[in-house]
């Protein structure tokens, strides 16, 4: 997430009741998870398994429940409760936006489209020309459509990241404040959820077709021209290049990356990152060459133990 303004560091300090290690001069212009950082961002680390990553990550402004040492050119806030703090600068800087309309009055829907009747669009959603949006569709605030894209009904694009920290009293929440950016020429099938980034975006490329039933997880990056059949479920933080194939039932666990003119056949469940063009097959997903071998010698299990029971004899 952008900030509208620069914020100064001391300001932030404030808001949080932190205290600053490092520079005091610097001015954060984005807030943003370690996975999607930028010089200028400010990030957040509660575990001492992540505090290299975010000490060594491109943010400049690190949210930290340890006193550390601050790297060069940055800035550190020291808090008990980085999530805690790190929540209430988001919900500070992107507040929930009741809407009571259909269609917001701050959408901008191009020329040619059609927006059928019960679809919601939210507060800032950019619709491009040519578009069709049918009944049932929520386009939640500040998404991003292109030209040519086509969503069937019941779909709903931007719903929140499933992202919870358990305390002892329960779950608390992750405020949810990115954006879904949806390329031209996409179609999107009927009840399909495609979750908004926690603090960034969810991108599907140019070109790049989904069935019915397909959900994308929060802070997933989608190349062009790429294909999943009904039932396909993609965790989040997922990049999946260009010209990738998702047969129905397809499962991917998140943090991964699906290299470009991957295929992975019907009901396999993905596990590890794949290589260019392969096809994969299975639950863990392997080669799909090498599971068919290995399920051709399953079924030959009852011939060869019939052998051996022979030999005995």
């Amino acid at each position: 997430m952008k900030l509208k303004q620069p914020l100064a560091i001391t300001d932030a300090a404030k808001l949080i009741n932190a205290t600053i290690i490092g520079n005091t001069d610097l001015h954060i212009t984005g807030i943003n998870e370690i996975h999607m950082v930028q010089p200028g961002d400010l990030t957040f680390v509660d575990h001492p398994k992540y505090y290299d990553k975010a000490l060594q990550s491109a943010a400049t402004f690190v949210l930290i429940n340890k006193e550390v040492t601050c790297p060069p050119g940055k800035a550190l806030l020291f808090s008990d409760d980085p999530f805690r703090d790190y929540n209430f600068l988001t919900r500070h800087f992107s507040p929930f936006e009741f809407n009571q309309q259909n269609i917001s009055s701050s959408a901008k829907i191009g020329s040619n489209c059609y927006i059928f009747p019960t679809a919601i669009i939210g507060n800032n959603v950019v619709i491009g020309n040519n578009c069709t949006i049918h009944a049932g569709v929520v386009i939640y605030d500040n998404c991003i459509i292109g030209n040519d894209v086509i969503i069937h009904a019941n779909t709903t694009i931007g719903s929140d990241a499933f992202y919870y920290k358990k305390r002892a009293t329960g779950y608390d929440k992750m405020h949810t404040c990115g954006r879904v950016v949806i390329d031209n020429m996409v179609e999107i099938g009927a009840n399909c959820t495609i979750v908004k980034g926690v603090s960034g975006d969810t991108k599907i490329g140019a070109g790049t077709k989904t069935d019915c039933h397909v959900h994308v997880g929060h802070d997933t990056v989608i190349g062009k021209n790429c294909l999943f059949a009904a039932g396909v479920m993609i965790a989040g933080v997922t990049v999946i290049e260009d010209d990738v194939i998702l047969w129905g039932q397809v499962g991917v666990q998140k943090d991964l990356v699906l290299a470009k003119g991957t295929v992975v056949l019907g009901q396999s469940g993905l596990g590890k990152n794949t290589e260019p063009g392969k096809q994969y097959f299975g639950s863990p997903a392997i080669d799909g060459r090498e599971k068919m071998k290995e399920l051709a010698w399953i079924k030959r299990i009852p011939e060869i133990w019939e052998m051996l029971q022979a030999l005995k004899k």
